[in-house]
């Protein structure tokens, strides 16, 4: 079903960034909310039931881990229980076991809930949202894209190198910025199905990617994009950096932002655009990795630009800051925008 109305939300570790955008109406006046990631808000319903002494029990689907994690690993320190369905379960970790060592019962049906309190799992609830937009007389739309970051199902190996095997497979089969979104999304991509599942039909992406994406939508960047440019996305968990060329990816490095300096990305930017920067280097500081296409052809890639709520990183090294449509946090709604134009989703006039 194509739309000329899109829900899109970008959920990030800190925030979950919402564009309801209509084809026709200027960006400046579609509706944007920038919220509280889901994680955050699972985290403090957590940290309630810790301070209330309420076992707590664990619904709905696999979600984004961080700040809920740490608010469940304190909830059992102080001696309280954890029961939860294995879907949601696998928010902690893919591997059942591991997670079932950290304390937490698994349970098979949900006969549990009613002696705890119940904490419902999910990156996305479409159910408040269109309660939000409707205390402002605005309907909901009927299709939706959804950004996500998902390492994918490592079940016994590292997801640090399972997500990279996913990006350098992406490169080695074209690399076609444009494959980065799905409507069919793969088995392993299993935070994804599980968002899809809460917003049947909706297009995916990865939260880098959706950034990088918006990022190519500012003017200046885009520009220079046929030229090869260099697009960083300095997310609040991790930093994405790729070589573009019209629409193909080159190469690409990830690692943690929290890991991350203004002398390392530097060294980092300028070594993947030399085609020198290795997986083995990224990975062994505790990063994702590197890839690069050994057929990385003689560009200048001389362009850099910068996006993401941490991009102050690089306010020192001179880099461009892309700013789409005037609005940074939303980058990746706007990389969202463009996938779904892509894929035909969103109608044109």
């Amino acid at each position: 079903m194509r739309t000329d109305r899109l829900l899109t939300v970008d959920v990030g570790a800190g925030t979950q960034d919402i564009l309801l955008y209509e084809m026709g109406q200027t960006i400046e006046n579609c509706i944007k909310l920038v919220l509280p990631s889901p994680t955050v808000i699972k985290a403090r319903e957590i940290e309630r039931a810790t301070e209330q002494g309420q076992d707590i029990f664990i619904s709905g689907r696999l979600m984004g881990g961080g700040a809920n994690s740490k608010a469940v690993k304190k909830h059992l320190a102080a001696g309280y229980n954890v029961y939860a369905l294995s879907n949601p379960a696998k928010t902690f970790n893919d591997n059942l076991e591991y997670v079932k060592d950290m304390g937490i019962k698994i349970v098979k049906d949900s006969s549990l809930k009613k002696d705890c309190h119940e904490i419902v799992f999910g990156d996305i609830d479409i159910e408040i949202l269109a309660a939000t937009l409707n205390n402002f007389g605005v309907k909901l739309p009927q299709r939706y894209a959804i950004a996500v970051q998902d390492h994918g199902e490592a079940l016994t190996r590292s997801n640090r190198k399972f997500r990279f095997e996913h990006w350098q497979t992406f490169i080695e089969s074209g690399g076609d910025i444009k494959e980065l979104s799905y409507l069919n999304i793969p088995d392993y991509l299993t935070r994804m199905q599980a968002s899809q599942d809460l917003a049947p039909e909706a297009l995916l992406m990865d939260t880098g990617t959706a950034a990088i994406r918006g990022a190519l939508c500012d003017e200046k960047v885009a520009t220079r994009q046929q030229e090869g440019v260099v697009v960083i996305n300095i997310g609040n968990l991790h930093t994405l950096g790729i070589l573009v060329h019209g629409d193909r990816v080159w190469g690409l490095f990830e690692h943690h932002t929290s890991l991350m300096t203004e002398e390392k990305l530097e060294n980092y930017v300028q070594k993947m655009i030399a085609g020198d920067l290795t997986n083995e280097e990224v990975y062994e500081d505790k990063g994702h990795g590197a890839y690069i296409d050994p057929q990385l052809p003689d560009l200048n890639f001389g362009f850099v630009t910068v996006t993401g709520p941490n991009r102050n990183l690089a306010s020192n090294l001179g880099y461009y800051p892309a700013v789409p449509n005037g609005d940074m946090m939303l980058s990746g709604c706007f990389g969202l925008v463009a996938a779904a134009k892509d894929k035909g989703i969103l109608i044109s006039r």
